[in-house]
């Protein structure tokens, strides 16, 4: 690019043009930035966190939204993204994971919250009641094909906006790092 400015185009704010000089050693930094643990953790405390708001939300209205998992899913998706830093295909296998797991977590906990209600006790108290014949029943009758659907695009949201979003550079430096490490 040249520095003669042209009558026809807008000032140039954003730099010569010339393109970054990055190394591999910029693409390890990227790779050592990465961590699942993080990831994980900020899920946990996304689902914790969205269960009570769930809940909360629910008793106030006196009405459960099904469709708000979806929600759950993009939370999940973003957590993953700040928290684990990650460049590669495991942080959306594992938004995607703790998406349906968390959907399913927070169905079940609203589910033994509007149960409580309905029996005047608190919802641990009917969680910690639940034995291994009432995960059948509540199966066949309190989760819906709905659900399924609303995990699944959970965990569709939740893989899409996992992964840290590189720059041309990061990702040039990104690429040359695993070159390096495919021919060593």
């Amino acid at each position: 690019m040249s520095d003669a400015q042209n009558p026809l185009r807008l000032r140039k704010k954003h730099g010569s043009g010339k393109p970054t000089e990055v190394t591999s050693a910029d693409g390890k930094r990227l790779v050592n930035a990465q961590s699942v643990r993080n990831a994980v953790v900020a899920g946990l405390i996304v689902i914790i966190v969205f269960s009570i708001f769930w809940i909360t939300l629910s008793e106030l209205s006196n009405r459960v939204f099904p469709w708000f998992t979806v929600v759950l899913g993009f939370l999940l998706g973003h957590s993953t993204r700040l928290a684990g830093r990650g460049a590669d295909w495991r942080f959306p296998l594992i938004a995607a994971v703790m998406a349906v797991a968390g959907s399913l977590i927070a169905n079940i906990v609203v589910a033994a919250s509007v149960t409580a209600e309905g029996f005047g006790t608190g919802t641990l108290d009917v969680l910690r009641a639940v034995t291994s014949m009432t995960w059948p029943v509540y199966f066949d009758e309190r989760l819906t094909v709905a659900d399924v659907f609303y995990a699944a695009v959970a965990a569709v949201l939740a893989a899409f906006y996992a992964n840290r979003r590189l720059s041309r550079s990061e990702y040039q430096a990104l690429r040359l790092w695993r070159e390096e490490q495919e021919r060593d």
